[in-house]
């Protein structure tokens, strides 16, 4: 990351609104009309937040990924990828009857710490993130019944949802700063 008195200049790829990361007809994220309903709109949030955050780290090498925000935090957008991972996977864990599953990167800020600046790292938090995703959504499809409680936990479906949605909602938010922090790309 940049020092302070070593900023880069904020910019952004949009034309139409100035505040945005891309133009309304760039934007891979579906603008169009609203889902029907409430699991619908559960899952389009989710994965419009996912969506976000991929954004907010496209064209981004190992290097300015794995860049870390300001001391003492350990937060980068590459922490984040793998965070996410691992919360997936903790939310699977929540709604499952079994044996919780391991953590990926170990105790602690392990998903953080060891975020570092080489692409093997880069792919296999894209992976791995791509997999939980997979995987975790798979087993809430299986409930269908957003006041359903399940897993060890008996949390509802729906309160899963919305947590998730809040995690990604507020871990996007953090990727727009460390975005900027690292070549001044704004927008939402």
């Amino acid at each position: 990351m940049r020092g302070m008195t070593d900023r880069p200049a904020r910019w952004t790829r949009a034309t139409v609104y100035p505040d945005m990361w891309a133009d309304p007809a760039d934007d891979p994220r579906d603008n169009g009309a609203g889902p029907e309903g409430e699991p619908a709109t559960l899952a389009h949030f989710l994965a419009n937040y996912r969506t976000t955050l991929r954004m907010k780290c496209e064209d981004l090498d190992p290097e300015q990924l794995a860049g870390r925000s300001v001391p003492p935090s350990t937060m980068s957008l590459l922490g984040l990828i793998r965070h996410l991972a691992e919360v997936e996977r903790d939310w699977r864990n929540w709604i499952t009857e079994g044996d919780p599953l391991p953590k990926l990167y170990g105790d602690g800020d392990a998903d953080f710490d060891a975020a570092v600046a080489e692409q093997a790292v880069v792919d296999a938090a894209y992976a791995d993130l791509e997999r939980e995703q997979a995987a975790t959504d798979a087993v809430v499809a299986g409930h269908p019944d957003l006041g359903e409680r399940v897993g060890r936990e008996r949390i509802a479906v729906r309160e899963l949802q919305v947590h998730r949605i809040e995690e990604y909602a507020r871990h996007c938010g953090h990727a727009d700063l460390l975005r900027e922090c690292v070549d001044g790309r704004v927008g939402q």
